[in-house]
């Protein structure tokens, strides 16, 4: 009986959705900590937003660094690199509330070695997954974020109870060293013979980095030719490009007000404890993990049976995602309850993640040469939406304080939730007009 081998890109793309788990439990855990810490040392709202946004100036410097030295020396290498970094990074600061600077200068540090991954991983996958795989390969990749989140929310809270707030970083710290082993010792650049029409598809060893038109050796004694130089101008001016960078931003705008403020929600706003809501707190995180593959696999289905073109299941499901999620966003403050509040995050959140299948999935359709280089420059434009989006609602909620002493009434949140929403229906409409799913960088 013979045995069946498991392909090599199955394991790769197994590695990358455990190392965005990780990263996101680094994130989620950061604002669980950092809260309980300034709620004790008494850190005002819009002072807990500043230091909670710092990770994304940070992140939005290395994007596009990220993805040019990715092409340039390989995903796989600088995803290992920036992955050592940040985990050392957390392991040997403090979280103390009043030492302001040295926090400030930890999340900057953190937020530039997380800003290589993302660009580093869609390099790597470009490399090793065929057209046919992509939506799913990348759904499931990037769902590693939202159970990394779900895990975090779940197993966190009571770690900071137990053991206090350091205790988190600590634990982060040791999870990104055992990943940082695993990709050591199991990833590797894919050799010709993995991918025989490698050049003519966009993927395989095309991707590995040459310098000008130089022939590349690869494992097997095989060699490709490419040209090295990274067409920056028609990338900055396409508008496919830009259809998924403002989507981007909106996707990120939403998500990371909800990861870094919806703790908040359910402490202040709606009075309940994190530690008290047990197991639901991680039911929005959840259900963006389903959703994210069943989009996944729903636009691999669409497109391989051929019952849309790539372009129109890229609008299909990224339209369905963003309207869906516009209207639970605007409806989160009008439940009052745990049970409301948790159905509406999680409907929000679900579908932003199912209509990453239309525009996450989009840089390796139209670049697939350069989708590192492309989900760089979309990647800046979500970390911004970071940057602004967690500031904003830090300095929101502080001028709603101030007006009305409290923020357990509903509107205190309401611009809070109405603005992603707003940005959810003006993205998709965006997509829809200037969206393609063609390959138009050779």
């Amino acid at each position: 009986m013979t045995m069946v081998k498991f392909p090599k890109r199955y394991l790769i793309v197994i590695l990358t959705f455990i190392c965005t788990s990780v990263c996101y439990i680094e994130r989620v855990g950061f604002s669980i900590a950092y809260t309980v810490a300034a709620d004790a040392a008494g850190v005002n709202q819009s002072s807990k937003g500043t230091i909670l946004s710092t990770f994304y100036y940070g992140y939005a410097c290395s994007q596009v660094p990220g993805g040019w030295a990715a092409q340039k020396i390989g995903g796989r290498k600088v995803l290992l690199l920036s992955f050592v970094l940040w985990s050392a990074t957390c392991a040997l600061v403090p979280l103390d509330p009043n030492r302001i600077f040295v926090l400030v200068i930890a999340r900057l540090l953190v937020g530039v070695a997380q800003g290589f991954i993302f660009p580093s991983i869609h390099t790597v996958l470009a490399q090793w997954v065929p057209p046919h795989e992509r939506s799913r390969s990348v759904s499931l990749t990037t769902s590693g974020m939202y159970l990394g989140a779900a895990t975090g929310m779940l197993l966190l809270p009571s770690l900071v109870r137990y053991r206090g707030p350091q205790s988190v970083f600590l634990a982060e710290a040791a999870l990104g060293a055992m990943w940082s082993l695993l990709w050591f010792k199991y990833a590797s650049d894919p050799p010709s013979s993995q991918h025989p029409k490698a050049t003519a598809a966009g993927f395989g060893e095309s991707l590995l980095p040459t310098r000008g038109n130089q022939k590349l050796k690869v494992e097997n004694g095989g060699s490709s030719t490419r040209t090295a130089k990274i067409p920056w101008k028609r990338i900055l001016l396409s508008l496919p490009v830009w259809a998924i960078v403002v989507n981007n931003f909106t996707f990120h705008y939403a998500l990371y007000v909800l990861m870094n403020w919806l703790p908040t929600y359910f402490e202040l706003g709606l009075q309940l404890s994190l530690q008290e809501m047990g197991s639901s707190k991680m039911l929005p995180y959840l259900n963006m993990f389903i959703f994210s593959n069943i989009g996944g696999v729903v636009a691999d289905h669409l497109v391989t049976k051929r019952i849309l073109s790539v372009t129109y299941t890229r609008k299909f499901l990224n339209t369905v995602g963003f309207i869906v999620a516009s209207i639970a966003l605007m409806s989160i403050p009008i439940f009052r309850t745990s049970d409301g509040a948790v159905f509406c995050s999680s409907v929000a959140l679900g579908f932003l993640a199912l209509g990453r299948a239309g525009f996450a999935v989009n840089h390796m359709d139209i670049a697939p040469r350069y989708a590192g280089i492309v989900m760089g420059v979309s990647n800046t434009a979500g970390t911004l939406a970071g940057i602004i989006g967690v500031d904003l609602t830090g300095k929101l909620l502080e001028a709603a304080r101030t007006a009305d002493s409290s923020l357990s009434s509903p509107e205190s949140w309401r611009l809070v939730f109405l603005i992603p929403g707003l940005l959810c229906i003006i993205s998709s409409f965006v997509f829809l007009l200037f969206s393609t799913g063609e390959r138009i960088f050779d």
